[in-house]
């Protein structure tokens, strides 16, 4: 008796180490697709993911990231509605299991960032509300994520353009956020962490002294 409890355990044991190690070696499998520059495919290898780890809201997350990053470069608009449209249905299941969760409240920011972006016409006064809101609330559960911090300065520095303000306000924020980037750890694996590099570029690109 004794005997068959301890296999049992051990079977337990290891099919939930198999499990996690899938889920590992999955998710490293689809960073590797994306930083190959194959997007599409780290895509449906995170929905594979996300399909298969129902309680985890980090695969629906990179679904969801992947199809706005890429909307803000689209211009034709069928193809931006069905990558927003899928991107907003994985927000929606990241945030069911991750409530006011910073990172997933950025990635929202830029969902209706990316509509403004395509048509600031149709979309700029819809949607810019509720932009500002969405960052004000991840400032107030981590002001200094980097991410959130980038986000916010980012959001801010494109209404002064479009209002013909200055942005030169907004650097020290810009700073801030490249020095968050530097010493920023994770809360886990898998967790995001990108965005250093792109800190800079706007930095750069916006304080130039």
């Amino acid at each position: 008796m004794k005997n068959s409890i301890l296999i049992l355990c051990f079977l337990l044991f290891s099919a939930s180490g198999m499990g996690q190690s899938k889920y590992q070696t999955g998710m490293q499998q689809a960073f590797e697709l994306w930083g190959a520059d194959k997007p599409w495919e780290a895509a449906n290898l995170f929905e594979r993911i996300a399909q298969a780890e129902p309680d985890n809201w980090l695969p629906s997350f990179y679904v969801a990231q992947i199809n706005v990053l890429y909307s803000f470069s689209e211009k034709n608009k069928e193809k931006l509605t069905a990558q927003l449209n899928k991107a907003r249905d994985f927000i929606n299941d990241a945030k069911a299991l991750s409530p006011n969760n910073p990172e997933i409240l950025v990635l929202d920011a830029q969902w209706y960032t990316a509509w403004i972006v395509f048509d600031g016409q149709q979309y700029g006064m819809k949607y810019s509300q509720k932009t500002t809101q969405l960052y004000q609330e991840a400032k107030k559960i981590a002001p200094d994520n980097p991410r959130v911090v980038l986000g916010n300065a980012e959001w801010a520095i494109g209404s002064a353009r479009f209002f013909g303000q200055p942005v030169d306000q907004f650097c020290g924020e810009l700073e801030r956020a490249v020095e968050l980037f530097a010493t920023f750890k994770p809360e886990g694996e898998f967790y995001p962490r990108g965005g250093g590099d792109h800190a800079r570029e706007v930095l750069e690109a916006n304080c130039k002294k």
